[in-house]
């Protein structure tokens, strides 16, 4: 997606940035005219640090270095968790977070409250990753890539009368958001490199829920030749098979102008 930036205004836009092993993206979204908006994305290299590949962005990419009304920064990473707000406690953060996941050197944990669905997501990023952009970001917002998905899926499924799975394709993971009458039952994200991998995973959490494959739901998203190929492949198992169009429920941003932006950063933005 491309579009007409005034950078003069760029105090009054606002910038979301993606962060993920696949390659980094941003999106620069007017809120007056979110038709003007712009998204590019930038390869990484893999034999870098994460934090390497972030300081060769920033360097690289003249249109960050404007100064924006909001910053928001989506970390996309398997290392998070969820927590029912209730038994959330600021100080017990690391020592949760580490309940469920490996301990890493140089990470730090951090956290977003989501409100629509009563969770705590925690997650982790490299320390220096972290300095870094907060240098040159200092009142940036960072989100597990998964957060805003969450709060959107929430809110669109807050009346819904039957079970619903989630399945956001990455090109080598799957991000999986499960719905039981309305209610949330399961965030999880699985390294998925092949498409038989994707089908495992999927029918298996269907399974383990207990949904009934004539009456619920799966909806695909993510990268469209992979949603095709998935819903192909699975038709013979799940008779509700949706791919969604992006440009259908986030006509109000400039993502939804393009199928290119991330659905994650599109969920950020709706729900502003």
């Amino acid at each position: 997606m491309t579009g007409t930036i005034d950078f003069s205004q760029s105090d009054q836009y606002t910038l979301s940035i993606r962060l993920s092993t696949d390659g980094f993206s941003f999106c620069i979204c007017p809120p007056q005219h979110p038709e003007d908006g712009c998204y590019r994305s930038y390869a990484v290299n893999p034999q870098r640090s994460m934090a390497a590949n972030v300081k060769a962005f920033l360097a690289d990419t003249a249109e960050l270095g404007h100064t924006f009304g909001q910053t928001n920064l989506l970390i996309h990473s398997s290392r998070y968790t969820p927590v029912p707000f209730e038994l959330f406690e600021d100080e017990q953060m690391e020592a949760i977070f580490y309940q469920n996941l490996t301990r890493q050197n140089n990470e730090i944990v951090l956290c977003n409250v989501l409100g629509r669905s009563n969770l705590a997501i925690l997650f982790g990023m490299d320390k220096l990753t972290h300095l870094l952009l907060s240098e040159r970001f200092a009142h940036a917002r960072f989100f597990a890539a998964v957060s805003p998905q969450v709060e959107w899926l929430s809110g669109r499924n807050r009346a819904g009368d039957r079970s619903r799975l989630y399945a956001h394709l990455h090109p080598n993971s799957t991000d999986v958001f499960c719905f039981e009458r309305g209610r949330l039952q399961l965030v999880n994200s699985y390294t998925t490199p092949t498409l038989d991998d994707r089908c495992y995973y999927l029918l298996n959490v269907w399974q383990q829920l207990g949904f009934d494959p004539e009456q619920d739901e799966l909806h695909l998203t993510g990268l469209r030749n992979l949603c095709t190929a998935l819903e192909e492949q699975l038709r013979p198992y799940l008779r509700n098979i949706d791919i969604m169009n992006p440009s259908t429920h986030f006509r109000t941003t400039a993502a939804g102008v393009s199928g290119e932006v991330p659905f994650d950063i599109q969920s950020l933005l709706i729900c502003e």
